[in-house]
């Protein structure tokens, strides 16, 4: 198996060390002024293309990123990872809150039509909605074989080996190609972009497309109703035996 073409996608949202604020309208939260950043399971799956690259599995990565203008800088960071070429789905700011996964899932097959990739490869979920749906309906959408969640993927007899975490433990399948996958944390570890890399990816292209002109409805088919934060953690007592415990549980209603 070489010379394959992989599509890797990459989102752009808010850092995971960012504490996150409720919208004074509990419609969303606030995204202006705060820290963004590459989603960590996206990570993973432009550090797994590069390196069926480098095993010359991969000829080509193409990272392809749906967001506001300023997902470009997150399509630098996959190119300064190793990623040769970037496409940018624009979608105007204010309304890239509201992209969900399905209406994802269409560029992306919009997008494979245009590319022909031998391989799909996304992060298991993003860490803003955690929706994990994206690579299952693009599947769906593709009609390709699907390997979710993935922490080991190997390629063997023209297949991929992927093997994945599932409730009761691990579970190896082997799918076909063409397929879509997506990455687990556990799959590798990102590597950092030197700054020749930087500098190199800021030369590589990014080709700029409009959901409009793949010809995909955005309009979200879900529709949020209130957006609140979790309630603060009460202090815990401490009881001095177990018989206190037990009173403590029965006055509140757990026995």
């Amino acid at each position: 198996m070489s010379g394959l073409r992989v599509l890797v996608g990459c989102k752009r949202v808010i850092d995971y060390a960012v504490k996150i604020r409720v919208r004074p309208d509990s419609l969303g939260v606030v995204t202006d002024g705060v820290k963004h950043s590459m989603i960590p399971f996206d990570e993973n799956a432009i550090e797994e293309a590069v390196r069926m690259k480098q095993k010359k599995i991969v000829k080509e990565i193409v990272v392809a990123s749906c967001g506001p203008a300023q997902s470009q800088e997150t399509i630098r960071t996959a190119l300064a990872m190793g990623a040769d070429r970037g496409i940018h789905v624009e979608v105007p700011a204010g309304t890239d809150a509201n992209l969900q996964p399905l209406a994802v899932a269409k560029i992306f097959s919009k997008l494979v039509e245009k590319e022909k990739p031998d391989l799909v490869i996304l992060g298991k979920q993003a860490i803003d909605d955690d929706a994990n749906q994206t690579t299952q309906l693009l599947a769906g959408i593709l009609d390709w074989p699907q390997g979710t969640m993935a922490s080991v993927v190997a390629a063997k007899d023209g297949n991929l080996t992927i093997t994945r975490e599932i409730d009761g433990g691990l579970e190896d399948i082997s799918v076909s190609l063409p397929a879509v996958i997506s990455a687990d944390l556990r799959l590798n570890e990102p590597r950092y972009a030197t700054l020749p890399n930087i500098m190199k990816a800021k030369k590589k292209k990014i080709e700029k497309l409009n959901p409009e002109g793949l010809g995909v409805d955005i309009s979200p088919r879900l529709k949020i109703l209130n957006v609140v934060d979790p309630p603060v953690r009460q202090a815990g007592d401490k009881v001095p035996d177990v018989t206190t415990l037990m009173e403590k549980l029965a006055e509140k209603g757990h026995l």
